[in-house]
C-alpha cells in the first residue's frame, strides 16, 4: 500500500513534478537520458528524483540494455489513479507544455520504440564548447 504522505512529499518539488508530467504525457516506458533531454538538467539531478519518485511508490523502473526506462504505476492504487488524473488536468502551465513538447520530439528519434540516442546537448551547450575550443586554438 502507497502512502499518501510519502506521495505528496514527493510531489513537492517543481522538478519531480516535471517528471511526473512528462511520463503522463505518454503510456510508454520513458528513457533517463529522454528525460535529461526533455528538461535539460544534468543526469544526476534526473536520476536523484528519479529515485524519490520511485521509493514514494509512484514509478517503475525497468532496465533495457544499458538504458533505464521509467513510467507511472497507475495499477497500484486508486488514489495513485486519482492523482494521476488530477495532475493530467492541472499541469498545465507554460513550462509544462514546453517540457511535454521537448520530450514529444525526443521520443520521435526513437528505434523500434527504443531509445536509441543517449544524451543529446542542447545547441547552446554545443555552441559554448565550440565558442571555448576556438578560442583555445
Amino acid at each position: 500500500m502507497t502512502n499518501p504522505t510519502d506521495i505528496f512529499k514527493a510531489l513537492g518539488d517543481d522538478t519531480r513534478l516535471r517528471l511526473v508530467n512528462l511520463l503522463l504525457q505518454t503510456d510508454d516506458d520513458v528513457c533517463v537520458c529522454e528525460m535529461v533531454d526533455a528538461l535539460e538538467l544534468p543526469q544526476y539531478q534526473i536520476s536523484k528524483h528519479l529515485t524519490i519518485l520511485k521509493s514514494a511508490g509512484l514509478l517503475l523502473a525497468t532496465r533495457k540494455g544499458t538504458w533505464v526506462y521509467y513510467r507511472l504505476d497507475r495499477e497500484e492504487s486508486p488514489l495513485l489513479r486519482d492523482l494521476f488524473k488530477t495532475l493530467s488536468r492541472h499541469l498545465n502551465q507554460k513550462t509544462f507544455a514546453d517540457d511535454a513538447a521537448k520530450l514529444a520530439r525526443r521520443l520521435a528519434l526513437r528505434e523500434d520504440g527504443k531509445c536509441v540516442v543517449g544524451f543529446i546537448l542542447p545547441a547552446k551547450t554545443i555552441k559554448l564548447r565550440q565558442h571555448k575550443s576556438e578560442r583555445k586554438a
